[in-house]
């Protein structure tokens, strides 16, 4: 498969169609492997790393997972092209800054990709749409067994799977969920449900893993621990924490419509105006104005019909798609216009907030909010 055949569809996880996906986006099981009696690539020389990659590479192009997958080394990858990765979550954005010695593969539905030689030798990730953390971890499985029945891991009978980080040390798995929490932000929760996730072991990250900013309302919550608990024990624990978050999340919206049912039509109305008519769009303000009309559709002020064009903007919009799209380098401002081109010509056949709508859904107590379809 070629990057231009990639980059022409959306990854299956993006089609907003799994359990819960009014607020899970996605959930991803990665897992971290090296090779027994070789120098993790942080440590490795050049040769080695070469060597090692030419040694998994081949063996991941064997799976039939992989049938027709996108296979490159990173040196081979523009600086553009590797971003695109990075915002596809198909890679990390430390596999980005990697070169010679460094691979990826990804499968056409897009729902596995394997990074070679980023900080451990293999990391293997499956990513899924909704709530379905079982259902990632048994695909990605699936990959880890073949793999290892062809390659020699390093592995530890007392300690599991040896990692370059002693944080991965043991069943050297990751699991997490994209949740999107608009309600606990608009009503000051979220500070709440982070703390309270995080006394419990579990971690909560930005839109891009460790390190980076909650853009668009968009919460990663995954598992911080990797020794002493068994993989299904670890996912279990996990899924049962964001069922908690999802309904403190129904509970924050339905709370919202009935008390501040003006606050949040007023959200909607101006977030579907500002993107309607705006010429200039910053990548941050953009993401969190589409993080509003997601929510408007959850709450049935958008046809539902519309809602895989809004999950779209979510990627399409950014930098290095963007740059990607127009076949040429953009600096910052021409990337704010051309993002507020493609999103006034998407809403142009967008249907216009109903918020008569939300008010008969949300029930008697909204009758002192907005009553029209402005």
């Amino acid at each position: 498969m070629k990057f231009s055949n990639m980059l022409s569809t959306a990854g299956e996880w993006l089609r907003g169609e799994g359990p819960h996906h009014q607020v899970v986006i996605s959930s991803r099981i990665r897992l971290a492997r090296n090779l027994r009696n070789r120098a993790f690539p942080g440590w490795a020389k050049k040769a080695e790393r070469t060597s090692v990659l030419e040694q998994i590479r081949s063996r991941v192009e064997e799976l039939p997972e992989m049938q027709d997958a996108f296979s490159e080394g990173l040196q081979d990858l523009a600086a553009l092209d590797k971003q695109v990765l990075v915002e596809r979550h198909l890679i990390s954005r430390e596999h980005a800054a990697k070169g010679a010695g460094s691979a990826i593969v990804v499968n056409r539905r897009q729902t596995l990709s394997v990074m070679v030689n980023e900080e451990d030798h293999l990391r293997m990730q499956s990513i899924r749409s909704g709530l379905q953390l079982k259902q990632a971890f048994k695909l990605v499985d699936k990959i880890d067994t073949a793999l290892e029945s062809k390659l020699d891991f390093a592995f530890d009978p007392r300690l599991g799977y040896l990692t370059a980080c002693p944080t991965n040390v043991g069943t050297g798995m990751r699991a997490s969920a994209m949740l999107h929490l608009p309600g606990l932000v608009l009503s000051e929760l979220i500070n709440q449900v982070i703390q309270a996730v995080s006394k419990i072991g579990l971690a909560v990250r930005g839109l891009y893993g460790e390190g980076t900013e909650a853009m668009g309302n968009l919460f990663q919550i995954s598992n911080q621990t990797t020794l002493g608990e068994k993989e299904e024990d670890i996912i279990n624990r996990l899924t049962k924490v964001i069922e908690t978050i999802i309904d403190k999340e129904h509970d924050a919206r339905q709370t919202l419509l009935q008390r501040k049912p003006s606050t949040l039509c007023d959200q909607i109305g101006r977030a579907y105006g500002v993107l309607t008519y705006a010429h200039a769009m910053p990548s941050k303000e953009a993401l969190n104005l589409l993080s509003v009309i997601k929510l408007g559709i959850d709450l049935g002020a958008f046809p539902e019909h519309q809602r895989l064009q809004i999950d779209e903007l979510f990627i399409q919009t950014q930098p290095a798609h963007l740059q990607k799209s127009s076949e040429q380098k953009l600096n910052a401002e021409e990337r704010d216009y051309l993002r507020a081109q493609i999103i006034r010509d998407r809403l142009k056949i967008f249907a216009k907030p109903d918020i008569s709508k939300m008010v008969r859904e949300s029930g008697p107590s909204f009758t002192n909010g907005p009553s029209t379809n402005e």
